[in-house]
């Protein structure tokens, strides 16, 4: 892409910063790649906030933590911070769902479970996969009153835009179900990921909340630091990955569960609006 001599914001230039997102490059590489090209500063980062709809600075979902604090208020409640990591960049947090809440998403879900998928990155489309073996749901953005209040919560809790997070999904694990390690952005590699990026470009944050705790296992464990997340009612561990890669120590999975049934809601954040 060449820099013009005014460098307006041309349709040009944003049908190139859209065409590299799709393809994985995030908001401040693109930033960065056309200012060596020659392009003004201010004129890229006008041009990538008005294409991909978020401040490229704001490269991350990331609650505020700057003064170290036990709790954030969302708003409407009081979260408490129980434990924050630096790598992975991981946040425990408590008091994010009532038992009430808890109980309507269980019951609204109920009802609509099906065997989990998930996106096969060699072709972009959903299949079945052995290592996850739970039931699930999507829940559209804003579908009731209870998953509309958690979106909202959710936003201010990590400064994400509500458009950028993908639907509200929800899980239910039986004894013996689980979800062996894996990463949730998708593999740069695969041929089948520039088709999933088009919706709204790569996942960089995922928030997994507990709706109730089982007899007996089910933790979220993170291998790479040998870290195990114990399921509580209303509490929800956040993480984010700053690039598709392994070095951000995301490795994570659903332990088996062993007595009982875990349910959990999911929501996967993207880089710009999810389509």
């Amino acid at each position: 892409m060449t820099a013009l001599p005014s460098q307006p914001i041309t349709d040009e230039l944003r049908q190139w910063i859209l065409a590299q997102a799709e393809s994985g490059l995030a908001a401040p590489m693109l930033v960065e790649s056309l200012t060596r090209a020659g392009w003004q500063p201010d004129v890229v980062t006008a041009a990538v906030e008005s294409v991909l709809g978020v401040p490229p600075a704001a490269r991350l979902p990331e609650p505020d933590l700057a003064e170290a604090p036990g709790r954030i208020d969302v708003g409407d409640r009081q979260v408490q911070v129980l434990m924050s990591m630096a790598r992975p960049r991981l946040v425990l947090f408590a008091n994010l769902l009532s038992a009430e809440e808890c109980e309507a998403l269980i019951d609204a879900a109920r009802p609509r479970l099906t065997r989990s998928l998930t996106v096969a990155t060699a072709t972009g489309a959903d299949q079945v996969n052995d290592d996850r073996t739970s039931d699930g749901m999507f829940f559209q953005r804003g579908e009731n009153a209870v998953v509309q209040r958690l979106e909202e919560r959710i936003a201010r809790l990590v400064r994400w835009p509500i458009g950028h997070g993908e639907g509200l999904q929800v899980l239910r694990y039986r004894p013996g179900a689980e979800y062996k390690p894996h990463y949730d952005y998708f593999d740069p590699a695969e041929p089948g990921t520039p088709t999933i990026l088009r919706r709204g470009g790569q996942r960089v944050a995922t928030l997994i909340i507990y709706l109730n705790e089982p007899v007996r296992g089910g933790g979220t464990t993170f291998p790479d630091v040998f870290l195990e997340v114990a399921p509580r009612p209303g509490n929800a561990v956040f993480f984010s990955y700053e690039r598709p890669h392994p070095d951000t120590r995301t490795l994570h999975g659903g332990a088996p569960v062993v007595e009982g049934e875990k349910w959990i809601a999911t929501k996967w954040l993207r880089e710009r609006e999810f389509q």
